[in-house]
């Protein structure tokens, strides 16, 4: 009986040189800790085979097909550019992915890339006014077997151009992935293949570092996790194709759950009053600023398959209808100087735009031309906003430049008896649909409700697009066409915001697209506040002022609209 062990033994022990000699079963790696916070660094270590190279896959356990979202516009997006990059609307990846490897170069490139500029500059992204590097992914055919089994998670060629599309399309990234690596604040990809940092000095790469001896197989390797990973994810990690163990990923902070970001809220307040306070001085910019500060500071992405836009949008909403709210007690109530039947004319047309017409704006004009078109419009506003300021215009203009005389008058009788200032007030002389007139500061201005309400029209579709109230386009209309003073024109934009945020927001909820409930309760408080104290605060600036300040904010909306400006 010992004598037929002794085969046996011999022949196990064989197997298991012979195995271990192929490579099978060699691979050990341990993961420093079973779970992190958001932004915390993992690190991953153990022993591969001698001579190979290192590919460790991190995937999230949430994956994300085409047919999962519910969103009405990414249905239809997602399905006309999965034909043009060859994957189907059941393709499933991981939501998070990331291969951390010593041979990046099997994945893709490094290769320089334009962005930024008008539409003419960036045609087919061959073009643009910056230039960057960035690691573009190659295409499936071109990775080897040893690659292409590493993925572990990613296995057909579908999924691939799936990741593709997801990590390189600014679609893919704001819709699916929510993680961009930026140039200033400009998404150029999003983070996929990932290299030692120390060596390589890529911006991509930096929070990830790879270190492994050929000889032995001996590696350590680590990456920081994205700061904005929702709470509660899970990650399954993978060695050279076999899975190696998971880690989970934790909040690390207060999670705005439709925002898709870590944000406390006390700092949108912040925000949202400091905006609010702007917009209520001016009558314009308020939507368009509070957007920039939800891209820029909250980084608002929305849940994964839903664009980050049609969060932000209805979220926006808030500011452009409760910061109007804030300060019309003073300038209806208190100060009377509220032109009804333009503000309600024009909030009329402003309400039919955006809940009716709106939503046929980007269907036969694509957003990247209508944004330059509007970038034109406001330009041209701006120059001649400025324009106005000049002595001929104000010479022919009598009736704004006695007014401001006397409003200069008065502000320096209150400076020198140490008391406020009052504000004129709005006294009706005529009212007709075509024909209203009324005096304010002693002095009689003539305007057309009707000519205004269909100038809503046109507004309300431009608010419902951007998600904003459309005050940057009303403001300058009735200080050029409308010949009215800032002091004037100021609340009756107030009015029309309040119409087109309200008709706004409900053709978003009419396309289930929601608001993140603690992002729309901050700005709500902010833009409130911000509301009273800028009615407050704009009697301490003369109308030229008010002009320069109203000119300047249209320049910026036009370097933002043409994307000029790096630091958006």
């Amino acid at each position: 009986m010992k004598k037929c062990l002794i085969p046996v033994v011999l022949v196990s022990f064989g197997f298991v040189f012979l195995f271990a000699s192929a490579g099978v079963c060699s691979t050990t790696a341990a993961i420093s800790a079973p779970q992190y916070k958001a932004g915390d660094t993992v690190t991953i270590e153990g022993n591969i085979d001698p001579g190979k190279d290192l590919y460790i896959a991190v995937s999230s356990q949430n994956t994300f097909a085409p047919e999962d979202t519910k969103g009405v516009h990414e249905i239809k997006h997602l399905e006309k550019d999965a034909k043009k990059n060859g994957f189907t609307k059941n393709t499933t990846i991981p939501d998070l992915y990331y291969m951390l490897t010593s041979n990046p170069e099997e994945f893709g490139k490094i290769a320089k890339k334009k962005y930024g500029g008008p539409s003419f500059f960036t045609q087919k992204g061959k073009r643009g006014l910056y230039e960057t590097t960035w690691f573009k992914l190659a295409n499936f055919d071109a990775l080897d077997q040893v690659a292409k089994a590493s993925l572990a998670t990613i296995k057909t060629e579908q999924q691939w151009n799936f990741f593709k599309y997801a990590h390189e399309s600014s679609y893919g990234i704001n819709t699916i992935v929510k993680e961009g690596t930026n140039v200033g604040k400009v998404t150029i990809f999003a983070r996929s293949i990932l290299g030692n940092y120390s060596n390589r000095n890529n911006y991509w790469d930096k929070g990830t570092s790879i270190s492994l001896d050929k000889t032995t197989g001996k590696f350590k390797a680590s990456f920081k996790t994205f700061r904005h990973t929702p709470p509660n994810t899970k990650f399954d990690v993978y060695v050279n194709g076999e899975k190696s163990g998971g880690y989970t990923v934790k909040a690390n902070g207060f999670w705005l759950n439709l925002g898709g970001r870590y944000m406390n809220p006390i700092w949108i307040v912040i925000g949202a009053i400091l905006v609010g306070t702007y917009f209520s001085m001016i009558g314009a910019a308020g939507g368009m600023l509070m957007a920039a500060f939800q891209v820029m500071v909250v980084q608002t992405a929305g849940p994964v398959g839903i664009n980050a836009a049609n969060v932000l949008r209805p979220s926006n909403m808030a500011l452009t209808l409760f910061s109007p709210l804030g300060s019309f007690y003073r300038y209806a109530v208190k100060e009377r100087r509220v032109a009804w039947p333009v503000g309600i004319s024009f909030g009329v047309g402003i309400f039919i735009g955006s809940i009716w017409l709106g939503k046929y704006a980007t269907k036969y004009l694509p957003m990247q031309t209508y944004k330059e078109w509007l970038a034109i419009l406001v330009v041209l506003m701006g120059i001649r906003t400025l324009y106005e300021l000049t002595p001929k215009v104000m010479e022919k203009r009598k009736n704004i430049k006695a007014m401001v005389k006397k409003f200069n008058e008065a502000v320096a009788k209150a400076k020198a008896e140490g008391t406020s200032v009052e504000m004129g007030r709005i006294e009706p002389v005529k009212t007709g649909l075509t024909d209203y007139r009324f005096k304010f500061w002693g002095e009689e201005f003539t305007i057309n409700p009707l000519l205004f309400g269909l100038l809503g029209l046109g507004i309300g579709v431009v608010s419902r697009s951007f998600g904003i109230g459309g005050g940057f386009l009303l403001v300058p209309a009735m200080t050029t066409l409308g010949a009215l003073p800032m002091y004037v024109a100021v609340p009756i934009s107030l009015i029309g915001t309040c119409f087109s945020s309200i008709g706004s927001f409900i053709g978003y909820l009419l396309n289930n697209y929601y608001p993140d409930l603690w992002l729309m309760i901050s700005i709500i408080i902010g833009g409130f506040v911000g509301g009273m104290l800028g009615s407050r605060a704009q009697k301490l600036f003369s109308e030229k002022t008010l002009k320069i300040v109203l000119a300047l904010t249209l320049f910026f909306l036009f370097f933002r609209f043409f994307k000029i400006e790096i630091w958006i």
